[in-house]
Order: structure tokens, then sequence, then C-alpha cells
């Protein structure tokens, strides 16, 4: 039931985005050691979005706008650019770190969106709790 609304089905996107960019920091920093690794991350989900998450409009005529987008998408983890160290590792552990918090954040609100929207549900229903 849950799973048509559109927002419910963007927090879902956006916290399942928050775990795989998760993964790819613990990948990050288990390797900020090895000689010649290259920092990874996944686009912001943001972009992802914009992109490919939305589900799009409905048309119910032909003459309605119809934008309608691909699945989420963009989630392959990319080589970033950045200075190395002599060995060629370009992961800073503290970066790392900085960017698993906001992951985090980011994984905190989507649950926040979802709790918030089954609450007004329910609520509308006349459940309490």
């Amino acid at each position: 039931m849950f799973e048509k609304l559109e927002i419910t089905a963007m927090a879902q996107a956006m916290a399942a985005h928050a775990g795989n960019r998760l993964g790819v920091i613990a990948r990050n920093v288990a390797n900020a050691d090895t000689p010649g690794f290259r920092r990874q991350d996944i686009a912001d989900f943001d972009q992802v979005w914009r992109e490919g998450g939305a589900e799009g409009l409905r048309s119910t005529r032909p003459g309605h706008i119809g934008a309608a987008a691909p699945a989420m998408g963009g989630l392959a983890a990319q080589t970033v650019r950045g200075h190395g160290s002599p060995n060629g590792n370009t992961v800073s552990v503290e970066a790392e770190m900085r960017h698993a918090v906001e992951a985090r954040q980011q994984h905190e609100m989507a649950l926040a969106i979802y709790r918030g929207t089954s609450e007004v549900i329910r609520a509308s229903l006349g459940r309490r709790g």
C-alpha cells in the first residue's frame, strides 16, 4: 500500500542509496593503504533521482504532460579524481569519515520521512500509534 505513494518510494530509494554509498565508503577505507587504489563514490541522490528515480507523471489523455522517467539507476561506483599520495592512493580517511556521516544522515532522513508518512496515513485512517 505505502509503496504506491511517491514520497515513500523516494524515501525507500534514498535509504537504499545511502546504504550503497556506505558500502562504497567502507571499501575506500579498507583500501586506504593499498598502493594505486583510487577513491570511488556514487552520484548524489538528488542527481540520481532527477535523472531516473522519479516514476514520472501519469497521463490520462494524449494531451497531458508525460514526463516518465526510468527506474533508479546510476548507483555504480565511479572512480573520483583527486590528488594521491606518493604510492598513487587517493583515499583520505578523514574525508571518508565525513562522507560516512553524510550518508548516515541521509539514511536517517529517509527513515524519518517514511515514519512521518506512515503516521499521517494512520491518522487519516483514524488510527493512533
